[in-house]
């Protein structure tokens, strides 16, 4: 199943949201307009946004807010995505150069400022400080997560436990308030509004996770991004850790070195160390319980294409290879 197919739902909401996206980037500041649009259409999933139309399609909303709350979360995304880059010296996403590597640093660190604040007028003017409460808070953990970590970069004696409170604040933490979003706005119950929440918590972390397994076994013209720029970082990702802790003597002393060092010299023995100790298997599995625990977690949502849905995304956020 494509992402196409499984959009096909909520097709015209997509549309609109982009145009509130394209209409919500004005700035009379040219530089500002350039990166903000640079980034915002250099393709990606958009799978958050659609969570907030998927999640309130399942609550029966018929209102339009949702079109604003989606655009928000992709800001917010984008800001995130604009200083990783910076924070990491990336050069290469979703297949084109960075917006630092087009723009430069400063540019691209400014620019994600105006995309947060610019997320916070749009949040405000809903009015609704439920609304406000979960996005404020959401924004708060992610910046948490990210320097958490920075905190783990070079760090060999991070343990699964360290790794995935950072799955949960940096990325599955945007995912939950997505799809809370669309509880709120349809109205929901608490018992409905958390399931959602935890579905989107399970599935952001499905999806990292996956990430994590794509950065050793993609293809760079699928993923659109360098393999090993997570080893180069310095960064102890799952597969990683699972090597030192599960791995032979040598496969976990050589990549404590590779984590500590950073670069890509030490890249294909990494590689096949990984390869050769069932790190990546051990790391899908743990995805897969992921979206097994987001689907077990939307059981009692009433029946309808948008829960079908939703169902269905979690298979494509272990299933892919982009």
């Amino acid at each position: 199943m494509t992402l196409e197919q499984l959009y096909a739902l909520i097709g015209p909401d997509m549309k609109a949201v982009d145009a509130v996206i394209r209409d919500r980037l004005h700035s009379d500041v040219v530089l500002v307009r350039q990166v903000a649009e640079y980034i915002i259409n250099s393709g990606g999933k958009r799978m958050r946004p659609a969570l907030v139309l998927l999640a309130a399609g399942a609550m029966g909303y018929q209102g339009v807010r949702h079109h604003e709350m989606a655009a928000v979360i992709e800001f917010i995304h984008t800001a995130t995505l604009l200083h990783d880059d910076v924070v990491d010296e990336s050069a290469l996403r979703r297949g084109r150069d960075t917006a630092n590597a087009m723009f430069g640093n400063a540019a691209s660190v400014l620019v994600g400022d105006f995309l947060y604040s610019r997320a916070f007028q749009m949040m405000v003017a809903v009015d609704d400080m439920r609304v406000m409460r979960v996005l404020s808070d959401a924004t708060n953990i992610i910046a948490e997560g990210e320097v958490l970590q920075l905190m783990n970069c070079h760090d060999a004696d991070v343990d699964e436990a360290r790794y995935m409170q950072v799955i949960h604040y940096k990325t599955a933490k945007l995912f939950e308030a997505a799809a809370q979003l669309g509880a709120i706005l349809g109205q929901a119950g608490p018992e409905i509004e958390q399931a959602l929440a935890a579905y989107g918590m399970h599935l952001g972390t499905a999806f990292q996770l996956v990430d994590d397994v794509l950065d050793y076994s993609g293809q760079e013209a699928d993923t659109g991004k360098h393999l090993g720029d997570d080893l180069a970082e310095g960064k102890p990702t799952l597969p990683l850790i699972y090597v030192m802790q599960h791995g032979t003597p040598e496969q976990a002393a050589c990549v404590r070195k590779a984590i500590e060092e950073g670069g890509r010299d030490d890249f294909p023995a990494v590689l096949e160390a990984i390869r050769g100790s069932g790190a990546l298997e051990h790391a899908r599995e743990r995805a897969v319980r992921e979206a097994a625990l987001a689907r077990k977690a939307i059981e009692g949502l009433g029946d309808s294409q948008f829960k079908i849905a939703l169902l269905q995304l979690t298979l494509f956020a272990v299933e892919r290879n982009h």
